[in-house]
């Protein structure tokens, strides 16, 4: 097969192969820019294989790093770009289920794709277009297969994150994995437990952000993978039904975390110590806790100003994304934006009185009743029975001391 027009990004880096070529080396362009390339989506990171050694490498180019040089990965830089350039390997000794003992540099091509995951990674791009495929990843391209290169087995032994890459790659293509690297999987599964749950979550979270999320977790659940995922276990029949849901399009990991969590039935203590597990960026767990307000909160129609308030636009449509995935949300998926754009004020710094105003212009006392009085006027100002004017509610307060007093 041989591509009539290479994308750009492919034609930048062009300079970087015909340099190798002329010193007399193998390159080509290899990985997923390959592959997706062929299916006709977008590339993003472009990696070159070559028959040099690093320091050959680096001996021909004036700027390069060494990003991963003991791997034999040297980052050619190029006109502002960036690219990994990566001598032709072979690997052994996998004690930790992920990386190599150890790694000897070859020259020859087909040794270094022999050693890759999948059939359809395992391409080779030259850049005239000529794609080299020895393990037939061009056909399975073509019928839409996720097969292992060579021995399944031997594959998931080497490295068990390929079996959450595997499930990924199902959700990310929409394609069906090959029985026997389906079986490899399964036979497999209990060695995820050896990787780091960071490499599980980041495999976890693309996989539900792919268009077929849906097959991607029963993959999962039919593999026995999510088994052995933290939080997971005791929770099939959950996950399952998530993994029915129909109209499932996720868009960020906030989405997805949020589903995952109303699908589990966490409150939201729960949900921050399942996240945190999850290793779990803070930023993220907040924003998940926050959407799980509103994704409960129109499960039981009980979605308030003061609640949307206390959100923001990105936690508000997540959690109004989350509810209509699971079949209770608005018909109108902006219906609860449109509200928030409506409200008299949107965060504490828009109102019209401030802390200060409070103690200096009103002789309140500083305390905990500075926060409380203007938590009050938030909730009225939301309500409509008072504007968001200074003075108005500095009537208001005057008027709730009066009644306070009274009280007394």
């Amino acid at each position: 097969m041989r591509l009539a027009q290479l994308p750009e990004e492919f034609k930048n880096a062009q300079p970087i192969l015909t340099k190798l070529e002329s010193a007399g080396y193998e390159a080509y362009f290899v990985g997923g820019s390959v592959r997706d390339t062929i299916l006709g989506k977008p590339i993003h990171d472009v990696d070159i294989a070559t028959s040099a050694y690093p320091q050959e490498v680096k001996a021909l180019f004036k700027r390069t790093v060494d990003t991963g040089i003991e791997h034999g990965t040297v980052m050619v830089l190029d006109h502002g770009n960036g690219y990994e350039t990566t001598t032709f390997r072979t690997e052994s000794g996998y004690q930790d289920y992920r990386r190599p003992d150890e790694v000897t540099f070859v020259r020859q091509l087909a040794d270094d794709l022999k050693r890759r995951d999948f059939t359809i990674n395992a391409l080779a791009l030259k850049q005239d277009g000529t794609v080299v495929d020895l393990f037939h990843g061009l056909d399975d391209l073509a019928a839409k297969i996720i097969r292992a290169v060579g021995d399944p087995e031997a594959r998931f032994g080497e490295d068990a994150l390929r079996m959450m890459r595997a499930v990924r790659f199902a959700s990310q293509l929409n394609f069906t994995i090959e029985p026997q690297t389906q079986k490899a999987i399964k036979d497999h599964a209990p060695l995820l437990s050896k990787i780091a749950v960071e490499r599980i979550h980041e495999e976890f979270v693309k996989m539900m952000i792919g268009p077929a999320a849906q097959r991607g977790l029963s993959l999962m659940i039919q593999t026995k993978l999510a088994d052995y995922c933290p939080g997971f276990i005791g929770h099939t029949i959950d996950l399952s039904t998530i993994a029915t849901l129909p109209h499932l399009q996720m868009t960020d990991e906030v989405e997805v975390w949020t589903l995952v969590a109303l699908h589990l039935g966490l409150s939201y203590q729960d949900t921050v110590e399942f996240l945190q597990v999850w290793k779990t960026a803070n930023h993220i767990i907040k924003a998940v806790v926050m959407a799980l307000h509103l994704t409960y909160a129109q499960q039981y129609h009980r979605v308030k100003p003061r609640l949307l308030f206390d959100l923001d636009p990105g936690t508000i449509r997540a959690g109004t994304n989350v509810a209509r995935y699971s079949g209770y949300g608005p018909e109108d998926p902006n219906q609860w934006l449109e509200v928030y754009d409506k409200l008299p004020i949107r965060n504490t710094r828009e109102l019209a009185i401030t802390g200060k105003d409070l103690i200096q212009g009103l002789g309140m006392t500083p305390g905990p009743a500075i926060g409380q009085t203007l938590d009050q006027l938030v909730d009225t100002v939301l309500a409509g029975e008072v504007k968001n004017d200074h003075a108005a509610l500095v009537a208001q307060v005057i008027e709730q001391q009066k009644s306070a007093n009274a009280s007394e």
